[in-house]
C-alpha cells in the first residue's frame, strides 16, 4: 500500500502539470470563433521591404470580378459550387505581380505558391460555397480552391497542400522590375 501512494502522487502531479500546459496553450492560442472574416494582403518589395497592407472583407472581395465553378474536393461530399475572386484578378486590382506568395490560415497553416503558377482563372479565393458565405467552422471565411475536376494537374498533393481553407492572410513577394 505504501508503494501505491508515491505512484498516485506522481500521477496526480503529472495530471496537474498537463492541465497547466493545456490552460497555458489555450491562453496563448485563443479560440477564433470571433474571427472577423477579413483577408489581409501584405505586399513586400523585391528587396524585402514591406510596401503596404490591404484588408478585404467578404463584400470587398465580392465586389471584384468573380469566378465560379462546380467541382468535387477530397474534403467534402458531392459536388461543391464555389464563388470567389481569382487570385490573378485580386493581384490585378492591387497592381502587383507576384514572384511568390505565402498563404496563411487562421490556424497558422501556411502554403507557398510560386507566382508563375498563378493563371488568369486559378486559383480562386472562394468566399461562398453552395451559395452560402463560409463560416470559420465551414472552412471559411475564405478558401483557396482550384477547379479540381477541370484538369488532372489540379489533383496532386502539391495542389491539395496549396488549397488552404480558413485563409486570412496573403503575403505577396513582388517580382523584380
Amino acid at each position: 500500500m505504501t508503494r501505491e501512494r508515491p505512484r498516485l502522487a506522481r500521477l496526480t502531479s503529472l495530471a496537474r502539470a498537463c492541465a497547466l500546459v493545456v490552460l497555458a496553450l489555450a491562453a496563448a492560442f485563443p479560440a477564433r470563433a470571433d474571427h472577423p472574416g477579413l483577408l489581409t494582403v501584405d505586399i513586400v518589395a523585391p528587396d524585402g521591404t514591406p510596401e503596404r497592407s490591404v484588408t478585404f472583407d467578404h463584400a470587398a472581395l465580392a465586389a471584384l470580378p468573380q469566378s465560379d465553378f462546380t467541382t468535387h474536393t477530397i474534403w467534402t461530399d458531392g459536388p461543391q459550387h464555389f464563388s470567389g475572386v481569382a487570385l490573378a484578378a485580386l493581384f490585378a486590382h492591387l497592381g502587383v505581380t507576384a514572384e511568390h506568395v505565402v498563404l496563411g490560415a487562421v490556424n497558422f497553416y501556411t502554403a507557398f505558391l510560386p507566382g508563375a503558377e498563378i493563371a488568369p482563372d486559378y486559383p480562386v479565393i472562394a468566399h461562398s460555397r453552395n451559395g452560402e458565405k463560409m463560416s470559420l467552422r465551414d472552412m471559411g471565411p475564405f478558401w483557396l480552391v482550384y477547379n479540381y475536376d477541370a484538369d488532372p494537374a489540379f489533383r496532386t498533393r502539391t495542389t491539395y497542400a496549396r488549397s488552404i481553407w480558413q485563409l486570412d492572410r496573403i503575403t505577396v513577394y513582388l517580382a523584380p522590375p
